[in-house]
């Protein structure tokens, strides 16, 4: 289980990291990275002067991962999975998991492989040359 402050829960946050964050996938998910500076949503310009929060996560498992039973215990894993991963990412990101259907064949150590290469690639492109891993 994530703590309360490491739980994304703003779907105009979602939004924002799923369509403008850094993105880099596999086969069994793909990952959204949102950092802080990129975090500009209509309506919460006044999100800047709080104190930085820690990283965030999320999780996108729509239906065509599997019944609910499948669902969430894709969930769950990536849950587990991502805890860990959290610490190495900048505070103040934003964090969006998005299992594709494949997740749900896929063991826990796949799963946790697939992210780490994921997370690997969107937290080392180059700041400088402005690229996202589309």
């Amino acid at each position: 289980m994530l703590a309360a402050d490491q739980r994304l829960t703003e779907p105009d946050l979602f939004r924002t990291a799923s369509r403008k964050g850094r993105r880099a996938g596999s086969r069994t998910l793909v990952a959204h990275l949102l950092l802080p500076g990129e975090q500009q949503v209509v309506g919460m310009s006044g999100d800047r002067a709080l104190p930085a929060r820690p990283a965030r996560a999320g999780f996108v498992v729509s239906k065509a991962v599997g019944n609910a039973v499948v669902r969430n215990r894709v969930k769950r894993r990536l849950r587990h999975a991502v805890r860990p991963a959290l610490v190495g990412i900048p505070a103040g990101s934003v964090l969006v998991v998005r299992a594709q259907p494949a997740a749900a064949e896929a063991s826990y150590a796949e799963l946790g492989e697939d992210l780490a290469r994921c997370l690997d690639r969107v937290t080392s492109q180059g700041h400088a040359a402005g690229q996202e891993a589309r």
